[in-house]
């Protein structure tokens, strides 16, 4: 059972990492295995067996996320630009009070820490003004060295909570080229900013570690401004009022899917999980008894 749920927190996972504005580290913290993973990677060989236990169903959830949703985006974000992106502002919203419940459980809230927030907020909106006036890349243009530092960079997006992999993506100019290699594996730009991705996230891993060690509530408040300002990345602009509707119902669509990794995460306290857990207790029982008869 536990493998199958990490499978699906995988997925959803997975989906993080290339849908804007939504963190694959926000999911990760909602699903309570944010710092299990941390450990998990950075003590791997420790105890070998008991991490390939635990990163083995969540990685190939991951990779059925990537490869299904990046197909699915392509689709929706040609044909319907204004609800999709509604829909992911839906799902920003939904999960800053999830970031929210989790720092204030283990540590005080302190006025303060909005400071924090406000900083990242302000640069949040920054990168919006910077990205408008980026211009998207040809990928014959595009150097393997210039993809291993978008692949590095992109990291900071995949482990730091509140940090859209896919916005620092579209900042750099290469989200749609991106998006388009997974869709249609397209090896020439995935292997290197795998190479990148890969060498970025043992030092953004190590750095954020720490960082949640010695300033929790700080680094906490930090990833909600950065969370929030990638709201603005989204906003669709120049609407009709029957799209400015639609927005608003896929606005609110997107929060309701949101709250799904929390059921999730919730399932192990639902009756009907407690009721397979009776009937697994049960039936040793019964088997020892068919054995004495």
């Amino acid at each position: 059972m536990n493998g199958f749920l990490n499978v699906v927190k995988g997925i959803f996972i997975g989906a993080g990492a290339i849908i804007p504005g939504v963190s694959s580290g926000v999911l990760c913290v909602i699903f309570g295995i944010y710092e299990k993973l941390l450990d998990a990677v950075l003590n791997f060989f420790k105890d070998i067996k008991k991490n390939i236990k635990f990163l083995f169903p969540i990685a190939l959830g991951v990779g059925i996320g990537v490869l299904l949703f990046s197909n699915i985006l392509n689709y929706l974000l040609y044909e319907f630009p204004i609800q999709t992106k509604s829909i992911f502002i839906g799902l920003i919203l939904g999960t800053i009070p999830s970031l929210i419940k989790e720092v204030n459980t283990k540590e005080k809230f302190k006025p303060q820490n909005v400071i924090y927030l406000l900083i990242a907020l302000t640069i949040g909106i920054t990168t919006v003004i910077l990205e408008n006036r980026i211009t998207l890349i040809d990928v014959e243009n595009i150097n393997n060295a210039y993809l291993i530092l978008c692949g590095a960079i992109m990291s900071i997006g995949i482990i730091v909570p509140g940090v859209s992999s896919t916005i620092i993506l579209m900042l750099l100019g290469v989200y749609s080229i991106y998006l388009q290699s997974i869709a249609n594996v397209y090896l020439p730009v995935l292997i290197p900013i795998v190479i990148g991705l890969v060498l970025g996230s043992i030092v953004v891993m190590k750095l954020t570690k720490k960082l949640l060690e010695n300033y929790y509530a700080k680094t906490f408040y930090t990833i909600i401004g950065f969370t929030i300002g990638s709201i603005f990345v989204l906003l669709p602009q120049r609407m009709t009022f029957v799209e400015m509707i639609l927005s608003i119902l896929c606005i609110l669509l997107g929060v309701y899917i949101s709250h799904i990794p929390d059921a999730i995460k919730n399932f192990k306290s639902t009756k009907v999980f407690k009721s397979i857990k009776i009937l697994k207790r049960v039936n040793p029982r019964s088997q020892s008894q068919e054995k004495d008869l």
